[in-house]
């Protein structure tokens, strides 16, 4: 093997089989030495703390056998490894294809190194491979699904009566899609601070900051988020909150109980339907009054206790109680095309009860089953977050 030293430089946050090709063809012009980013550099450049730490991700850059050393780049910007390049002295500077810019074939020129870029090509049998399509395929925020309560986190709908919202908060086995009633803006706003999963912290600090964070004064629609979303993603298992005439509920409790986590998903899919449409307003026509809420406040109750017991019967009347009392509220709840997925999904054998999430209009319909034997063909099971 040729005794030249190549350097190659990189964030390498989501190391994945493409990395390690790219190491592996590089390492063929001589030994590999490798710059990585920062964590500082990672914030700057990307907008968001990395996946990784710089001292975990030099751990396993230095663990691939193809790398001689690897060090921590002491610089900034996207020329953040010149620091690097002082300490190792290489002969040449390698690039993939994204990577190739000008400013770096310049600086080889000025310090008599030679410049190569090399295509992004997989390892054979192996499919490609990148950060970015990685970043967008394998996001493990949660969701939430709403069980009973819906709209109760609104002080217009608790200041006729108080009540109690019952989320569950949902792992991202299936797609999220938007505007489905699966409180995506507020997921959406989480990316843009922990793109890949929530931090490690207290979740109803972490829920109550991202309520924040949605709702900021600097907002321009004019329009609130229920609590409820922040809730249902940030704590996992099975939540309630209590709401009375506020935008943040006056208590939240919680179970992670596995018993209680698997009764669930054994009874509960969704059907995908249409997305919310862009020119829909499920608040048009709204009828708030204090029996409809105090109706909503009481399945919300019946349901929390239904499920604690494992009543399944119960358990699907409040269900069904829940969503009958936010359509007597919001009947622009049910869209054209709604009312012919529940007639088609209600009609089934083992389905006993039925519910849009979110504010509705479209998304999916969440659906109570007998047992998982009864699921539709084409629905969706869920894995609640514990």
């Amino acid at each position: 093997m040729s005794n030249k030293k190549v350097f190659v430089s990189g964030c390498y946050d989501l190391l994945h089989s493409g990395h390690v090709e790219f190491f592996r063809q590089a390492s063929q012009y001589g030994d590999l030495y490798v710059g990585i980013g920062s964590d500082r550099t990672v914030g700057q450049l990307k907008g968001h703390k990395p996946l990784y730490s710089e001292r975990e991700r030099l751990f396993m850059v230095s663990a691939i056998r193809y790398v001689k050393e690897a060090y921590i780049n002491q610089g900034s910007g996207y020329l953040d490894f010149l620091p690097t390049l002082d300490l190792v002295q290489p002969d040449c500077l390698v690039v993939n294809e994204d990577g190739d810019r000008e400013e770096k074939r310049l600086l080889c020129e000025e310090r008599g190194m030679d410049y190569i870029v090399l295509p992004r090509v997989p390892a054979e049998g192996l499919d490609p491979r990148s950060s970015t399509v990685l970043k967008q395929t394998t996001c493990q925020l949660p969701t939430r699904l709403d069980l009973a309560g819906t709209w109760i986190d609104q002080p217009y709908v608790s200041c006729h009566a108080p009540g109690w919202a019952l989320t569950i908060s949902l792992e991202p086995t299936f797609e999220v899609r938007e505007r489905c009633g699966l409180s995506t803006s507020t997921r959406n706003v989480i990316k843009g601070f922990w793109p890949y999963q929530l931090p490690d912290m207290d979740p109803e600090k972490l829920a109550r900051l991202v309520f924040c964070l949605e709702n900021a004064p600097e907002r321009s629609d004019g329009i609130v988020s229920g609590a409820q979303d922040a809730i249902g993603i940030c704590v996992p298992g099975l939540a309630r909150h209590y709401y009375n005439g506020g935008f943040w509920p006056v208590k939240i409790e919680y179970t992670c109980d596995d018993t209680i986590l698997q009764w669930l998903e054994d009874h509960l899919c969704m059907i995908p339907m249409f997305p919310r449409r862009a020119d829909c307003s499920v608040v048009d026509g709204k009828d708030i009054t204090p029996v409809k809420v105090k109706a909503l406040a009481a399945a919300a109750d019946s349901c929390w206790d239904a499920i604690q017991r494992r009543d399944l019967d119960g358990f699907a009347r409040a269900y069904k109680a829940s969503f009958d009392a936010q359509v007597a509220m919001f009947p622009a709840m049910i869209q054209p095309g709604v009312q012919d997925y529940i007639d088609r999904y209600s009609a089934l054998d083992g389905v006993l009860a039925w519910k849009m999430p979110g504010a509705g209009g479209g998304g999916y319909l969440a659906l109570v089953c007998r047992d998982r034997d009864h699921f539709p063909d084409g629905a969706i099971t869920l894995s609640i977050r514990s």
